[in-house]
């Protein structure tokens, strides 16, 4: 467990042995190894096995297969920012050094995800709606909007110092955030033009043929495998980044402190 000390300039730190570092590593890897084939298969049934989706419906039926990507990114990206979420939370009420670990995580994925929906919806777009954006659409600029305060946090922590009143600033805006996630979510359900509803939930609106359903659930699953995988790496990465901050402050005491217990042997 590691616990930050603003007060003695640096952290106080306690971590596992390498063997249980590298162990860590190697699972991380593991998971993300497999989640990136499950994508690549959830990629491959959406081009070639998912069923075919009316003509009346759709301006661009083909472009639909899109979605089976896109909306396993988005729905993983709300996962990115409840870990924000929880780090932010964490870090104001013990002032916890693994809050803030699960906070740069959670920050980190937002944009990663963020940006895989906001890319690939826009390509879905113009072939379905003729513009690869739409300033009218509620879901579709607030999920810019989320993306864009993952970014922010992102940049602020490496372009800041990291002190307590940058963690605390930093995570009061990921709770800002983090309140865009059930507005973004039900966006299309309080507030409905042109993007799609909650594609999971049965409907008169939705439709769903139960293989299309199968394929985004599928895609959903093994974009979780590939999350989880860099959760695991990313959370390894932040907690060897403390380590080192903490031998760092030690080496530097200690070169301190060597000179002056040489002068006292000396005034002796």
């Amino acid at each position: 467990m590691f616990h930050s000390d603003f007060s003695s300039g640096g952290f106080i730190t306690a971590s596992p042995d390498d063997g249980e570092m590298s162990t860590r590593q190697e699972a991380g890897f593991n998971l993300l190894a497999i989640g990136l084939a499950s994508v690549s298969i959830t990629a491959l049934l959406g081009l070639f096995y998912a069923p075919s989706v009316s003509a009346e419906s759709w301006e661009a039926p083909e472009a639909y297969r899109i979605l089976f990507l896109h909306v396993p990114f988005a729905w993983s990206s709300f996962l990115a920012f409840t870990l924000l979420f929880i780090g932010a939370v964490k870090w104001y009420a013990k002032r916890d050094e693994n809050g803030w670990i699960w906070f740069q995580t959670g920050s980190d994925l937002g944009l990663v995800f963020g940006l895989g929906v906001i890319t690939s919806g826009p390509i879905w777009g113009s072939a379905e709606w003729g513009t690869p954006w739409d300033w009218g659409d509620l879901r579709l600029n607030t999920f810019a909007l989320l993306t864009a305060v993952a970014l922010f946090l992102v940049l602020s922590r490496r372009s800041q110092a990291d002190s307590q009143e940058t963690r605390d600033t930093l995570s009061a805006v990921g709770l800002f955030g983090f309140a865009l996630v059930p507005i973004t979510a039900l966006a299309t359900t309080w507030y409905q033009e042109r993007h799609p509803g909650v594609l999971i939930i049965d409907s008169e609106d939705s439709g769903l043929d139960p293989e299309i359903k199968m394929i985004l659930l599928f895609g959903f699953l093994s974009m979780c495998v590939v999350f989880a995988g860099l959760v695991r790496l990313s959370n390894l990465r932040y907690r060897l980044a403390a380590e080192l901050v903490g031998v760092k402050r030690d080496l530097d005491e200690n070169s301190v402190a060597a000179p002056v217990e040489l002068d006292s042997e000396v005034g002796s």
